[in-house]
């Protein structure tokens, strides 16, 4: 219990401490600082003191890919603080070879042990690949959404447009699941040290209304 109580609070942990939790005691922070996001049970994080302590070295414990969308704000929705954490934005959250290299430094080269392929409801990359955007840079960013957009349209009987929330979140969803399948797909070594139990890659659905993350069976 002390352990766990321990882990769980992990603002308290060493750099030390933090290199030897495994993947799912990573999980498990994550799901109960988003319990605290959701309830306002928040504490100061990033003071100016975490700042100096941070500047001598990092052992983040997670790796995030997350929407660009700025009502996304990572670090708190885990509640957690400056050198826990990495965060790779990017429309859509969508897999690309600098992600992909980054996150094989940040689990390889680095002591994240797992890796968050973070979706939202209400999502305008989702939207707007859907409504087949084309402009400049845009439209190549939007056509590795496609594939979700495709596959959810083969079997869903609702409007299949952007004005419908579900259809949208339909998309979202699957679109996280395809990042995480790409992942594996496109990185031997995330891949192995996955297969190694070494890393989690996992998924996961930011609500907007109530600021709860449903986590996703990747």
């Amino acid at each position: 219990m002390e352990k766990t109580k321990r882990i769980l609070d992990s603002s308290n942990l060493s750099l030390e401490s933090r290199a030897k939790l495994t993947p799912g005691e990573v999980l498990e922070i994550l799901k109960k600082g988003n319990e605290d996001f959701v309830n306002d049970n928040l504490t100061v994080r990033n003071n100016s003191q975490r700042v100096r302590d941070a500047a001598l070295g990092q052992k983040p414990i997670a790796a995030v890919l997350s929407c660009l969308d700025s009502r996304l704000p990572v670090e708190d929705i885990f509640h957690r603080g400056i050198g826990e954490m990495f965060v790779a934005r990017i429309a859509g959250n969508i897999i690309n070879d600098d992600i992909l290299g980054s996150f094989e430094f940040a689990c390889k080269a680095s002591t994240a042990k797992l890796v968050l392929v973070l979706g939202h409801e209400h999502c305008g990359a989702i939207q707007s690949s859907i409504n087949d955007v084309k402009l400049g840079h845009m439209t190549n960013l939007l056509s590795k959404i496609k594939p979700s957009v495709c596959a959810v349209s083969e079997h869903y009987e609702g409007e299949k447009t952007s004005n419908n929330p579900d259809f949208v979140k339909n998309v979202s969803v699957e679109n996280v699941k395809h990042s995480i399948r790409e992942i594996r797909a496109r990185s031997p070594i995330l891949k192995e040290l996955e297969d190694k139990g070494k890393i989690m890659i996992a998924g996961g659905m930011y609500n907007m209304q109530r600021g709860k993350v449903a986590f996703l069976d990747a």
